[in-house]
């Protein structure tokens, strides 16, 4: 891997930061993607999708259940007699029973295939009796002919949506980067400035008293030495201004990393940044294939569309069939109650047809209709928005390495220029207004290539973020995401 190493000019550490915590970019992104509260988040977020998903799975898988429901009734019931007559009777008996039953839903019809054993017990106080009622095996089916397949649907959208989250995840990680490089520049651009003022403000003292021995023999007029006096209190408010802006940008950057101690941070941009190029094919072809933007709209699009079809199952005829065959017995004592056993079979067939609703039923529909016309509109412009954003990223990468060579250099000229102007002006060769010039120039040029290093690397973590991977070492960005 080639890089490019920049002479940016930093001046040694401040000695206002003696004992502060040195950090590198690398260092606070680490921090911030496992610490930060906008991590924590994200975390707890694709935690909660990949349960859901695990809870989705589990809805086609074999489920076994022990099922039990004992009730005692001991009431005045009305009860119907041999010859057809109802007498109210008391009754004193306890219920109990016991089965196991073994269900699998059937994804492609919406059904729902069952398995079960079960005895029951009946205790007769009054009479002293004691009866059973055994059934060694039962096959059943429940299915809804024309209703909403939920499980059809669901088998769709649901590893669309883990998908989704899963890459939403490191997107949010990649974006919390580039968020941590906007904060680290900001906080390294402070501390580049308060240096830059202490720089100044020790360079404007020494001249102005250098300038007062000149001015005592005559060597120069007293609009000079004033102007230096003047250059010296200006620098002193520049300095006070720089270290506030120091704390604020300090104080962000704690909050933002999740570190709730008064921690003195000194941020410590590298000299150098990788040197590589992305191509537009690639880029493209990446970020179709990891981004989360087109499973969300793939999502979306498969979303709309179950709507619509649950309307239309809801607007028409619904039909639920219910099947059941076995074998039962019953006898007085447990062991007789499994010996020869009968068959046995239910069918139950209900139906519900709509005459009249008003136009409810219709009305959902075209609703419904519409918001798939809705969201195809919207991936459409979505996915054209995120192509262009794509590219955009891409161009401005591409330039942005060139760029901060160039800030690099004009740094490191700008230093010397200041300098030699210096040289010359305690020479006496040049005027105060040529030093003045050459100061604000090392400074602008120092504060640009620190401007230019945090586009790079906000970029850098930008491009990755949109297209979940990583150009520099050549692999998706989901296959190092931590363990949930």
């Amino acid at each position: 891997m080639k890089h490019v190493f920049l002479t940016i000019f930093f001046a040694a550490s401040l000695s206002g930061n003696a004992g502060a915590e040195r950090l590198t970019l690398g260092d606070a992104i680490r921090m911030a993607q496992a610490h930060s509260p906008e991590a924590q988040a994200a975390e707890h977020t694709y935690r909660a999708a990949y349960w859901s998903y695990r809870s989705f799975r589990a809805n086609y898988l074999p489920e076994v259940n022990l099922v039990s429901e004992p009730y005692l009734n001991r009431q005045i019931n009305r009860v119907t007699q041999p010859d057809g007559t109802e007498l109210f009777v008391r009754q004193n008996q306890l219920i109990t029973d016991l089965g196991l039953q073994i269900s699998q839903n059937v994804w492609f019809t919406g059904g729902n295939l069952f398995v079960q054993t079960s005895t029951q017990r009946m205790d007769e106080f009054g009479s002293h009796t004691t009866a059973y009622n055994s059934l060694p095996v039962t096959i059943g089916y429940r299915q809804s002919l024309f209703g909403y397949n939920s499980l059809k649907w669901n088998r769709r959208i649901e590893p669309v949506r883990f998908r989704e989250a899963k890459k939403t995840y490191a997107e949010t990680l990649e974006l919390i980067a580039a968020r941590t490089c906007e904060l680290f520049f900001s906080l390294a651009a402070a501390q580049a400035n308060l240096d830059i003022a202490r720089s100044n403000y020790a360079s404007a003292d020494t001249l102005y008293r250098y300038a007062k021995g000149r001015y005592d023999i005559g060597s120069i007029t007293e609009n000079e030495m004033l102007q230096l006096e003047v250059n010296r209190l200006n620098e002193e408010t520049n300095m006070m201004k720089a270290q506030i802006e120091v704390e604020d940008a300090m104080l962000t950057f704690r909050s933002f990393l999740g570190i709730r101690e008064e921690t003195v941070i000194e941020a410590v941009p590298e000299d150098s940044i990788p040197r590589f190029e992305v191509p537009l094919t690639e880029a493209m072809e990446q970020a179709y294939r990891h981004s989360p933007e087109p499973d969300t709209y793939r999502r979306m699009n498969l979303e709309s569309k179950s709507s619509l079809a649950q309307a239309r199952a809801d607007r028409g005829l619904k039909a639920d069939l219910y099947l059941r065959f076995g074998l039962s017995q019953t006898a007085g004592r447990l062991a007789d109650s499994w010996r020869d056993p009968l068959d046995q079979q239910y069918v139950s067939l209900s139906l519900v047809v709509p005459i009249l609703d008003w136009g409810r039923g219709r009305g959902k529909v075209r609703v419904a209709k519409s918001n798939v016309s809705l969201v195809e509109t919207q991936t459409e412009q979505g996915m054209n928005d995120f192509e262009l954003n794509v590219r955009k990223m891409v161009r401005q990468f591409n330039l942005q390495a060139r760029q901060v060579e160039v800030a690099a250099r004009t740094d490191e000229t700008a230093r010397r220029r200041y300098e030699v102007a210096l040289r010359l002006y305690l020479m006496g060769k040049s005027t105060v207004l040529d030093l003045n010039a050459a100061i604000s120039e090392k400074d602008t040029a120092r504060r640009n290539c620190i401007e230019a290093m945090k586009i790079y690397w906000t970029l850098y973590y930008g491009l990755r973020s949109m297209t979940q991977y990583d150009f520099e070492h050549d692999c998706p960005l989901t296959e190092r995401l931590p363990e949930i």
